[in-house]
C-alpha cells in the first residue's frame, strides 16, 4: 500500500486516526462524512494514496471501478438504490483533502445543477 504521512484518508485507513467504518474491500475503505449532506454521506477512498480521480483512474482502472462498487454496496447496505456519486479532483471545484474519494449521498432530493 502505498501512503502520504500527511495525508488525513491515509491516517484513517491505517487506522491511526478513528472514522465510523461502515465497508471495507481488500483496495477501499467506505466510512460517514464527519459534515454530512444527506441522511446518507458516505466516503469511499482507496487503500492506496493519490491526490485525486484523474490521478486514480490513471494509476490503475480496476481499483478506480472498485470505488463505484464500494460505493454501491454502501448504498444498498443502507437501504438506497437512488444515490449520486461525486468526486471533487482540485481545490477550484472544493476538495479539501487530496486523497482520491468518492461521496456517496442518498436520503434526500438531489437538484440539478449541483452547487
Amino acid at each position: 500500500m502505498t501512503a502520504a504521512p500527511d495525508c488525513l484518508f491515509c491516517k484513517i485507513v491505517a487506522g491511526d486516526i478513528p472514522a465510523e467504518v461502515v465497508h471495507t474491500t481488500e483496495r477501499t475503505v467506505a466510512f460517514r462524512d464527519i459534515n454530512p449532506q444527506a441522511p446518507l454521506h458516505v466516503l469511499v477512498v482507496p487503500r492506496d494514496h493519490e491526490p485525486n480521480a484523474a490521478a486514480s483512474a490513471g494509476a490503475d482502472a480496476t481499483m478506480f471501478a472498485e470505488i463505484a462498487t464500494t460505493a454501491r454496496a454502501v448504498a444498498t447496505g443502507e437501504g438506497y438504490d437512488d444515490y449520486r456519486l461525486v468526486f471533487n479532483t482540485g481545490a477550484g471545484v472544493g476538495q479539501t483533502v487530496f486523497h482520491t474519494h468518492c461521496h456517496v449521498l442518498a436520503g434526500r432530493p438531489m437538484t440539478w445543477p449541483p452547487g
